[in-house]
């Protein structure tokens, strides 16, 4: 008897023993799950980055809160290179020149100028070369950059209004967010408790409950992802 009821303990012991390495295993995948979900929008995140970035250099300092306008940048907009031949000398430069009146001169026309300056070989010149290829590369579908990766369909809210800063002067600002309810949809019941207790975090700290870049409120941040 005494062998029977260690035998049933035994088994019973593997049972639970199995069950445990299967919880752990699980809650493992299901991480992993989350933080590859996570990798994919910041990364997309980023992306939107480069085009706002390089829209608002182009726009009299504003960003774009429209999807359509921002995409249709990113697919016809041009990105200015600078092209450069020679450089400016230690002489040179103590003598007070500088790229920008360097370029000037060598732009005038002016030929005594020009080698009076000793500019003979320098050359600033501006190409324009295509945006998508050169932020993005071959292959790059604009087209996506509105939608939330693993949301079924849900975009990505953005945000581009003037802020006031503490001393008073209006800088511009933008904001571009994924709340975690979207990427981490179909993910069973361990993702709605996840999606719950992130916004309960977040709302105990102020925080957002998702992943973003930039800040439309008061804390303007250089357009930093929230996890950076």
């Amino acid at each position: 008897m005494k062998k029977v009821i260690n035998a049933v303990l035994a088994v019973c012991a593997l049972g639970l023993l199995f069950i445990c390495i299967r919880s752990i295993r699980d809650t493992q995948n299901f991480d992993a799950e989350v933080a590859s979900r996570e990798a994919v929008v910041k990364a997309r995140l980023i992306e939107i980055r480069y085009a706002e970035e390089a829209y608002k250099a182009q726009h009299d300092g504003m960003y774009c809160s429209d999807w359509n306008e921002l995409i249709n940048f990113v697919k016809n907009g041009k990105l200015p290179v600078i092209k450069k031949q020679g450089v400016l000398s230690d002489e040179q430069l103590e003598k007070g020149l500088t790229e920008a009146s360097a370029a000037a001169i060598v732009n005038s026309g002016d030929e005594k100028a020009i080698k009076e300056n000793g500019l003979e070989d320098f050359r600033r010149d501006t190409i324009w070369t295509s945006l998508i290829d050169s932020l993005y590369g071959e292959g790059f579908v604009a087209d996506s950059m509105r939608y939330i990766p693993f949301s079924q369909g849900d975009t990505f809210e953005i945000i581009a209004v003037p802020n006031t800063t503490r001393s008073g002067s209006i800088i511009q600002v933008m904001e571009c967010n994924a709340p975690d309810s979207c990427f981490l949809k179909g993910m069973g019941k361990q993702g709605k408790r996840l999606i719950y207790n992130r916004q309960e975090d977040a709302d105990a700290k102020g925080a957002y409950p998702g992943l973003k870049i930039g800040d439309a409120g008061n804390n303007w941040n250089n357009n930093a992802g929230n996890w950076e």
